[in-house]
């Protein structure tokens, strides 16, 4: 449930109510609006007894959140989550871009790809070091040398970071080089690397699962929420369905639901969502049109030869194309990118 508190409700009145909450079992959420302070309670509410907490001090009125996505949810914070990492905003007015190589393969391919993507517009890189394969005999990743060479790029070009987390026990070392952690599609449900996130002071990039509902989605986020970490991003990838043109579906759709239904940042994969070059730069445009708030694009020096999904990688010469497309897309929407 969440208490919202009167308008001009003193500091002392919502600390008092954060107290009686806390005395009876609940955990508590604090969101402090301009005009409103949220106070949201997870417990059970028959814990309660029969206390009014419409009665205390400064307590304008008390709802029930109905969704099973409790902190996700908009009941809980009707404002739009911004993320901020250092000069970087996701969620906020600007739709950002992350892109480089599925796969860190060397340095000098990474840090090709780095300069490229960075005089193109782009303020993130993304790169993973460690790369989950459905056959044990693809390229796996460079693993911990992956990540240093990330952080050279990233103190090189001065883009942020973007890399994937697999399990617990490599995620101290790619939070000591991450900047953003991304959480994979096969992740999505690994409820306990999900609540080990929740204690990370890093924002989590938490992609959609390959046939998971957005119920399904949001009810993962609320594992990192729940655990403590507020910095969610939502990341729509494609989900599996009967078509095989391409190698996922992807659902834009889901971009303009979610942020009905959610009021954390949201952005499109379009390179695993098609998995064909070709079909990124249009799909990217429709999700900028849909109102995502950023996007995840594979870009490689030479495709041709990539380790890890060269048929769905823009060489920099198709990506400086999108990033052109993308600029009157996004101020026809009241957005810029970057």
């Amino acid at each position: 449930m969440i208490i919202i508190m009167g308008h001009g409700a003193k500091e002392d009145e919502i600390r008092g109510v954060v107290m009686r909450l806390e005395e009876k079992g609940f955990k508590t959420h604090l969101s402090q609006g301009v005009e409103r302070t949220i106070i949201g309670a997870i417990g059970d509410k028959t814990r309660l007894g029969g206390m009014a907490l419409e009665a205390l001090p400064g307590v304008e009125s008390v709802v029930a959140i109905l969704q099973p996505y409790k902190m996700a949810s908009r009941s809980f914070k009707q404002e739009d989550t911004v993320i901020r990492i250092g000069d970087v905003e996701i969620g906020g007015g600007a739709v950002q871009v992350m892109a480089g190589p599925c796969a860190v393969e060397s340095k000098e391919q990474l840090f090709q790809a780095a300069e490229q993507v960075k005089a193109c517009g782009a303020n993130l890189l993304r790169g993973g070091a460690y790369k989950p394969r459905t056959s044990p005999y693809s390229f796996q990743g460079m693993a911990e040398a992956g990540l240093k060479l990330l952080a050279e790029a990233r103190e090189k070009y001065g883009l942020l970071i973007v890399t994937e987390v697999m399990d617990s026990r490599t995620l101290p070392l790619v939070a000591d080089y991450a900047d953003i952690i991304q959480v994979g599609t096969r992740n999505m449900q690994n409820f306990y690397l999900l609540r080990e996130l929740g204690s990370v002071d890093k924002p989590i990039l938490l992609k959609r699962g390959l046939s998971s509902t957005i119920e399904e989605w949001l009810m993962s986020a609320e594992y990192i929420l729940s655990s403590g970490n507020p910095n969610v991003i939502l990341c729509e990838r494609g989900i599996r369905t009967f078509e095989n043109y391409t190698r996922n579906t992807l659902d834009i759709s889901a971009v303009p639901v979610v942020k009905h239904l959610s009021h954390l940042p949201v952005i499109v994969d379009p390179s695993h969502g098609l998995g064909k070059w070709k079909f990124v730069n249009p799909m990217a445009c429709s999700a900028v049109a849909a109102g995502a708030d950023g996007l995840l694009i594979e870009v490689h020096p030479n495709p041709a030869e990539a380790l890890c999904d060269g048929a769905q990688s823009l060489t920099p010469e198709n990506f400086a194309l999108l990033m052109k497309r993308l600029a009157p897309v996004a101020e026809a929407v009241g957005r810029r990118i970057g």
